[in-house]
């Protein structure tokens, strides 16, 4: 395992990440430094971290600043990750928008800090395996992340071996992926469903329109206080009033913010909290 690296070359980088994605770099995360950003030290010929700071903070060079912080970011995901709660949400909470939702017949989903596209994915084949109660639905699914890099990688649907086995049941496997070399690539009917985009959630939401349920998982833990009470507020202005927010395991919205609350209904969802409910707990 690698060391951390030197103070003054930690200080720089993670002062670096928290200016431009709000994130705060856990001590676990510490020692993955070096081994996450060689590739970039390879490219453009930087001999070390010190070179990659000298570099850095001469500024001018907006190609290697963000090659840097998106380096160091978690991409971490998976298929139907968290499966119970992912279940509950493509299947009675789904249910409940789809009968409140008979007038216009229309599904909004936000899959933020999408990473490399697995869990809009995992959104999308939950939807087509329940496609007789959606038959006649305008369904839109976003993906998004701060990440170039990777929503790149989601539009292209490309997942190697060990990626495409990690929660993925095998017989979905086989309907919503093709073989291709070494690697598996989504089908078109679920790609067609997906549309990606780069964005910073600690950015106003460029999204117009309310979102029916929002995804925002194993993000917010790694925002800094204040940072995370904005990205709150921005998904309270997008989501439904009974729409559904979904956060990762280890996340929650107690003591986080005041615009959502538990879910009256469904155990480990999120709802935004009703102007009477605001003022309440005024």
């Amino acid at each position: 395992m690698n060391e951390a690296p030197p103070e003054h070359i930690f200080s720089f980088l993670t002062d670096l990440l928290e200016k431009r994605t709000g994130q705060e770099l856990a001590p676990n995360r510490y020692w993955r430094i070096e081994t996450a950003l060689k590739p970039i030290m390879r490219v453009h010929g930087l001999a070390d971290l010190n070179a990659l700071v000298t570099a850095l903070s001469t500024g001018g060079n907006r190609v290697l600043e963000r090659q840097a912080v998106e380096a160091m970011l978690n991409n971490e995901t998976s298929f139907f990750r968290d499966q119970a709660t992912m279940s509950l949400l493509t299947g009675p909470a789904f249910a409940a928008l789809r009968q409140a939702r008979t007038g216009h017949r229309r599904l909004r989903i936000w899959s933020a800090a999408s990473s490399t596209g697995q869990e809009a994915y995992s959104i999308a084949m939950a939807l087509r395996e329940d496609r007789a109660n959606w038959q006649g639905w305008d369904i839109e699914i976003i993906g998004s992340d701060i990440s170039m890099t990777v929503v790149e990688r989601a539009r292209e649907g490309r997942y190697s071996q060990f990626e495409i086995q990690r929660g993925m049941p095998i017989s979905l496997m086989l309907r919503y992926f093709g073989r291709d070399g070494e690697d598996w690539v989504a089908k078109e009917e679920i790609r067609s469903m997906v549309r990606f985009r780069q964005h910073n959630l600690l950015d106003p939401v460029p999204m117009t329109g309310e979102f029916d349920a929002i995804l925002c998982r194993n993000m917010i833990m790694y925002l800094q206080a204040e940072h995370r009470s904005t990205v709150f507020d921005h998904l309270a202005r997008s989501i439904a009033g009974d729409g559904f927010l979904m956060l990762g395991a280890a996340e929650t919205v107690i003591g986080q913010t005041k615009r959502f609350q538990s879910s009256k209904d469904y155990r480990g969802l999120y709802e935004r909290k009703s102007a009477e409910d605001m003022r309440s707990a005024a």
